[in-house]
């Protein structure tokens, strides 16, 4: 009796075993497929769109993963935790743990051609949950991050001046307390001079944020940063809203200018006064770090955070590629780029701090600042000191837009993918996939107003935190390694990626999957939960009750869908326990099957 069937282009046998049905002898199968023209361009692969191009998918992945983290926290990591001998425990971890998931990631993607929900789906129907939270973070990440694009609008738009802004105490915005960089270099006990502030401390905190006194203020809406904060959504919005055939184009501007921006940056930087005293300072060597424990959670949360790891944006952008790509080449030259922008950003930064520190006549270690602090205050200082003080702020502040921007859009791009493969007969038709884009954006841009607002600071920390936290990344980092190691097969992906690709990658990859990246997950989350403390704004002042509240909704409302899901897909799963475990734990037939033809004879 035949089951089902088509027209077949071609045939080839298939062992019982692979289709998880070893239980009746009498089965035979044959398997009519399609050519290998049609798995790489058929019906299904056009409508969800590929990239025009192999650099357009390269492009697009540097976007992603090379963004802000690499420019103002990896320098600052390394000088904090023993210079050059930081590099050690983040080539561990880069090895153990970002490489292998990198490269499952984006393998899972163009292997499906699917989003990351339905990719797990199919890979494992068990694990979907890990789509689900993944896309929870996506969307979390996406209402905050975009918050430092609509400072940076504001930082850049105040460039455009024939003084800077916060090179002075002459504005209207400063207090009595304001001290000028002349009267700061001639006054050797300034840190001892209580309530003294800096110019572009006060122009941060009075003009462009005009914070509140506590977290209980939330204040009012600050309108400067909110049309900021809107001019970056339509940025985004028209970056994504043709899919990857606008994201594919607007990536070879916004992956690549930053690139130029940095290198002027890093030319300018080394040839001023006290260039070398701040790269010294960088990149030191202190063995001795090497025994704090710190020092190695520190690198494996920057692999985990720069290279946008378990949150389903490589497997969305790999799904939009040809089925034989090589995508285990790809990852390899991704990550050495991302790493080697991290390192030579160092350079760029630290020059100028090392300016700085030489122009003040103080020590690096009172200027050098990580995240926020280093965009907004110490970099902004650095340049008001420099001639011509108005072109490079405005080459920094491009630089950190567009690194900002491209993280976002992709990040969006990989959000809509993940919904629309859920549904894509519904949402592939007419101009539902912009109407429902446009819909998220909004709801984004809404959650974003409250970030704004006078007392907007305070949520914004909340926000960058819980929402998207070290442990989050860690946990899906265990139930992917856990999945595609002991559930799917380590040796049944590295196969995969052999059919894809034509050739074997490193072996180490499958220990990595199946043992190494799990073990070094588990001790790094162990560590990290043991060294957890609450956030404190500015590590000073404590949150209220509902703070850490609202946080600890961000970070569960994330990690609880994978045991969720797990409970809900094995109570509604008909059998018994055993069949339902084992339905739910069997891999999928390949993904190109939904192409082809299965005969299930009986003799």
């Amino acid at each position: 009796e035949v089951l089902s069937s088509c027209i077949p282009l071609g045939e080839v046998n298939i062992n019982k075993n692979d289709m998880e049905m070893q239980d009746d002898p009498d089965l035979q199968f044959k398997l009519a497929y399609p050519d290998s023209e049609r798995i790489d361009t058929g019906i299904k692969t056009r409508a969800r769109g590929q990239w025009s191009s192999k650099v357009e998918f390269i492009l697009a992945v540097a976007g992603q993963i090379i963004g802000l983290g690499n420019v103002w926290r990896f320098p600052y990591l390394c000088y904090k935790n023993g210079g050059g001998v930081f590099f050690i425990p983040y080539v561990v971890f880069l090895f153990a743990c970002g490489i292998p998931l990198f490269l499952m990631e984006t393998a899972l993607g163009q292997y499906t051609s699917q989003g990351t929900v339905t990719c797990w789906r199919k890979i494992c129907p068990l694990f979907e949950g890990l789509g689900y939270g993944s896309q929870v973070v996506v969307f979390y990440s996406s209402a905050y991050y975009i918050i430092i694009l609509a400072w940076a609008f504001f930082y850049l738009f105040s460039s455009f001046s024939g003084e800077l802004p916060w090179a002075s105490c002459r504005n209207w915005w400063n207090s009595e307390n304001c001290v000028e960089f002349d009267q700061i270099r001639g006054t050797r006990n300034l840190s001892f001079m209580e309530n003294a502030s800096s110019p572009v401390k006060e122009f941060w905190e009075r003009r462009v944020l005009n914070i509140t006194g506590s977290v209980n203020e939330l204040g009012s809406l600050r309108w400067e940063l909110a049309l900021c904060l809107l001019l970056a959504w339509i940025i985004c919005y028209f970056c994504v809203w043709k899919g990857v055939k606008s994201t594919g184009k607007v990536v070879y501007f916004t992956a690549t200018f930053p690139y130029v921006m940095l290198l002027v940056l890093l030319i300018r930087g080394i040839t001023l006064p006290g260039a070398i005293d701040g790269i010294n300072f960088y990149l030191y060597p202190n063995p001795a770090r090497l025994a704090d424990p710190q020092v190695w959670m520190d690198a494996g949360t920057q692999i985990f955070y720069s290279y946008a790891l378990c949150i389903g944006c490589l497997t969305a952008l790999g799904s939009y590629n040809k089925y034989n790509n090589n995508c285990y080449k790809d990852c390899v030259y991704l990550c050495l780029l991302n790493s080697g922008t991290s390192f030579v950003s160092g350079f760029a930064i630290f020059s100028v701090l090392g300016f700085m520190a030489f122009e003040q006549g103080v020590d690096i270690s009172t200027v050098a600042e990580s995240g926020p602090g280093l965009a907004f205050i110490a970099y902004p200082r650095a340049v008001s000191m420099m001639p011509l003080s108005q072109l490079w702020s405005i080459c920094f502040f491009l630089m950190i837009i567009l690194l900002g921007l491209d993280s976002e859009f992709v990040a969006l791009e990989s959000l809509m993918t993940a919904i629309t493969d859920m549904n894509s007969s519904f949402f592939l038709q007419g101009h539902r996939r912009k109407l429902f884009l446009l819909l998220i954006c909004v709801c984004c841009f809404l959650v974003g107003l409250l970030m704004v607002t006078e007392g907007g600071l305070y949520i914004f920390q909340l926000f960058d935190y819980y929402s998207c936290s070290g442990m989050t990344l860690l946990l899906f980092a265990i139930a992917q390694s856990v999945c595609i190691g002991w559930f799917y097969g380590a040796d049944r992906l590295y196969e995969n990626i052999v059919d894809m690709i034509g050739y074997r990658p490193l072996t180490l990859m499958k220990y990595c999957w199946k043992y190494i990246t799990p073990i070094v997950c588990i001790g790094t989350f162990a560590f990290s939960l043991v060294k957890f403390t609450p956030l404190k704004f500015n590590n000073t002042s404590e949150y209220p009750w509902w703070g850490y509240a609202v946080g600890c909704w961000f970070t569960l409302s994330s990690t609880l869908m994978v045991p969720i899901w797990m409970i809900y897909v094995v109570l509604i799963t008909p059998g018994t326990l055993k069949q339902r475990l084992r339905i739910l734990c069997s891999g999928p037939t390949p993904f190109w099957m939904d192409q082809c033809s299965l005969q299930l004879v009986y003799d």
